[in-house]
């Protein structure tokens, strides 16, 4: 079988799961390895996502680790027998950043999604005309046909949102309600459409308020995605480099913990949508 160039974000997923199993069994790689009958390289493979294993391997592992977390190993069997199956994302494999991709692949494997965001609001959210200003104002400037591709693409991962298929919570920093690089109009239409979106059944936004005593800091804009059980949530945060994803149970649980505050701090549903409410009024009123 050939080996993968560039491995998917669940087929890595995949691969970690395996390495940490084999870790937790105290075994080396070469031990493994011995133990399946294989050389060492193909199991440093397989857990960089290089190349696929089949349920029935997957068991023997399990086997040989000693790893009777049958819950995970229904998960792991999941990803495993949808490989053949690709995400909307892979029409874009080629012609935008992987960062892109594995967002939306990120967001279309998690059974619910929460996000936070400081200085702007979250892509899930965003209007189209929001959106195309964000990617207009990057530096260095970007090609007009690039900033239309990005724009298409962010709007077409809203759907998995405003479909209803996954629940979603989004907790915005009311600096990020009120910040204006897009310019009064295109702002008072941007908390329009997110009062809309606050109002759907599985849409849920909650403004982390000036006069909260405790957030995070403000450079942890993130997404957490929880998977179909707690071993196999992700978490990813936006840095000026790109993004960085987490699977580690002690960065996971620092996620947790981080969205436990925003529960505790943010406004509730409804307050939220007044304090939007009053916050385009003020746009409107110093517009007018």
């Amino acid at each position: 079988m050939a080996l993968r160039s560039n491995p998917t974000l669940r087929q890595r997923r995949l691969g970690a799961e395996l390495r940490r199993m084999r870790e937790q069994a105290g075994l080396g790689g070469s031990q493994l390895a011995r133990e399946l009958g294989i050389n060492p390289a193909h199991v440093t493979q397989m857990e960089g996502g290089k190349t696929g294993i089949s349920v029935e391997r997957l068991q023997l592992i399990a086997s040989v680790c000693m790893c009777a977390n049958q819950p995970l190993l229904d998960a792991l069997a999941e990803i495993i027998t949808e490989r053949e199956r690709g995400g909307w994302w892979e029409e874009y494999r080629g012609t935008l950043p992987i960062d892109f991709l594995e967002v939306a692949e990120l967001e279309g494997a998690a059974h619910r999604l929460s996000t936070y965001t400081t200085a702007f609001l979250p892509g899930l959210l965003q209007s189209g005309a929001y959106a195309r200003t964000l990617f207009a104002q990057t530096y260095p400037p970007l090609p007009s046909h690039e900033v239309d591709l990005r724009t298409i693409f962010r709007l077409r991962r809203q759907d998995i949102v405003r479909s209803g298929l996954t629940p979603y919570i989004a907790f915005i920093h009311e600096t990020a309600l009120r910040m204006q690089f897009c310019g009064p109009e295109v702002l008072s239409a941007q908390l329009d459409s997110l009062i809309v979106d606050s109002e759907f059944p599985d849409i849920s936004v909650r403004v982390v308020p000036f006069t909260a005593s405790v957030s995070p800091s403000p450079s942890e804009n993130f997404t957490y995605a929880e998977g179909p059980i707690a071993e196999l949530d992700s978490a990813q945060m936006d840095t000026g480099h790109g993004i960085r994803l987490f699977d580690s149970p002690a960065h996971l649980a620092r996620f947790r913990a981080l969205l436990a505050q925003m529960e505790s701090s943010a406004l509730s549903e409804e307050k939220s949508r007044d304090l939007i409410r009053s916050i385009k009024e003020e746009v409107g009123s110093k517009h007018d």
